[in-house]
């Protein structure tokens, strides 16, 4: 059994390494996490018509085995980001990591698709418990902003190499093993990133923690009104802008979240502090994040069913088609540190933002026109993504006092989660409304390819106004940080010894 105790270990270099290399099991651990998260949907989603027909499960069960897991990933993390604030952001997540490991050895033992969306459930659990602190530990394991960005960079990368392998890896898995090896593979990574972690990150600081009373009440607000605007988007894309459900539940969404911002501005002692969201530097980098979520779900959902459906190409040549995205995400990680070097890391996210809202207005206004401009605006998206990823969230970790840093890297992550969903929800809801009959048909009238053409092209357009509206929003906002963005970095650098 591991017992993780709440002594304060002394100051040592390790809590303030001068280089990467100085914390090496740290960053191996932290990587870990991140590609447990990136490499867990992606290499599960090849394996979908294997499960279905192992489980005998229905359509809608299968579309559970990933959304549960979604769903309470990103409705839990603000409630676990301030819980780690509380207790300790190292021992949050060595929990979760044991947690992950247990749940994903439990897929050994799965009978029934029921089965395994309660597996799903509990490893979404532990997802919100683990992720968004890799990205807290790494920015507080550094004392200067240019490690900071290093290592997150670094972190990046390694996520996302799984994401961009994870389908090919599933594939061969398959060919030679059942699907549940494709859970059992997060076993070896939660052990690994639970070593790395407890041998370079030193044990929580008491001092550096804070002990407000928890907000119980507003965390179920909060909990519940992330749940639904993931929930709310899905069923748009699933039953369609006629249905009953996905209009309810949307008005239900902004209810509850009207209910947890005024539970928010009355409570002493608030899960969100609102006058923390609101500074320059946390709310235009949330912005930025924000339209770059949007945008590459978006893009992504629209350029996949285009390639595949419209095009006629099989789905092993649309994977071939989607390939500038992953290139330009795997190949541009060497080159961020040495962009937010020569412009400075302000101007870096605007500059990289703007990509994301070009690469959307040219798959809008040019997608007719074949598969180039589909290719350009996934490298010009993915540009913007790779640069945004990084710097918005060293922004708003840095416009942060340094005990509620676990819950700005959760807010960092939540904004990315709903606004992709609201990204698909977009382009689904404007296709069900343009597009007559089923867009599942395999042969589709001339008619039908004009309905696609045009709802795909109102799609990237309303998308790229959207993201466009956030990019400005939040270059507005950060004009206001350069006056609060020394002492908010001054604050955070004492933490960054943890």
């Amino acid at each position: 059994m591991f017992v993780i105790t709440n002594s304060v270990r002394p100051r040592t270099p390790l809590r303030s390494p001068g280089t990467l290399r100085d914390a090496w099991p740290a960053l191996v651990g932290l990587s870990a996490v991140f590609l447990f998260e990136m490499l867990d949907n992606s290499i599960l989603t090849v394996a979908l018509p294997t499960i279905g027909r192992d489980l005998h499960a229905s359509t809608v069960g299968l579309q559970w085995v990933t959304n549960a897991y979604a769903v309470v990933f990103g409705g839990l993390m603000l409630a676990f980001g301030a819980v780690a604030d509380r207790i300790g952001r190292r021992r949050v997540m060595l929990v979760g990591l044991i947690l992950l490991a247990i749940a994903s050895l439990a897929t050994a033992f799965v009978d029934t698709a029921a089965e395994l969306i309660a597996v799903r459930i509990v490893m979404g659990v532990a997802a919100a418990m683990t992720t968004p602190g890799s990205m807290a530990l790494a920015f507080r394991l550094f004392d200067t902003e240019a490690l900071r960005v290093r290592a997150i960079t670094l972190i990046s990368t390694v996520g996302l190499v799984g994401l961009a392998l994870g389908p090919t890896l599933g594939g061969l898995v398959l060919a030679v093993a059942p699907w549940q090896v494709l859970l059992l593979v997060n076993v070896p990574i939660a052990l690994l990133a639970f070593f790395g972690i407890r041998r370079g990150i030193a044990a929580d600081d008491a001092s550096e923690l804070h002990r407000d009373p928890a907000d119980v009440f507003g965390g179920l607000l909060g909990t519940a009104t992330i749940f639904l605007a993931l929930v709310s988007p899905t069923l748009f894309v699933e039953q369609g802008a006629s249905s009953w459900a996905p209009w309810t539940t949307a008005g239900a969404t902004v209810l509850a979240a009207i209910a947890f911002v005024a539970r928010e501005r009355r409570a002493a002692h608030p899960l969100l502090d609102l006058a923390l969201v609101a500074r320059p530097l946390v709310s235009s980098g949330l912005a930025y994040k924000s339209a770059a979520g949007l945008a590459t779900a978006g893009l992504g959902y629209l350029a996949t069913l285009q390639l595949q459906l419209d095009f006629g190409w099989p789905p092993a040549v649309a994977a071939i088609g989607l390939l500038p995205q992953v290139a330009v995400l795997l190949a541009a990680g060497p080159f961020v540190n040495r962009f937010v070097q020569r412009v400075g890391i302000g101007r870096a996210a605007w500059i990289g933002a703007i990509f994301v809202v070009v690469g959307l207005a040219v798959y809008g206004f040019f997608n007719g026109l074949g598969y180039p401009p589909i290719a350009i605006a996934l490298a010009l998206v993915a540009g913007g993504l790779r640069v945004v990823g990084v710097v918005a969230a060293v922004n708003v970790l840095q416009g942060l006092p340094s005990n509620r840093t676990s819950i700005g890297a959760a807010l960092v992550d939540t904004s990315s989660e709903v606004t992709s969903a609201v990204g698909i929800a977009v382009a689904g809801t404007i296709l069900s409304i343009v597009f007559s009959g089923s867009i599942a048909t395999a042969h589709w009238t001339a008619p039908q390819h004009a309905e696609f053409q045009q709802a795909a092209t109102l799609s990237g357009l309303v998308l790229t106004a959207v993201a466009a509206a956030l990019v400005a929003w939040a270059m507005v906002r950060a004009r206001g940080a350069a006056a609060p963005a020394a002492p908010a970095a001054a604050t955070a650098a004492p933490a960054a010894t943890e």
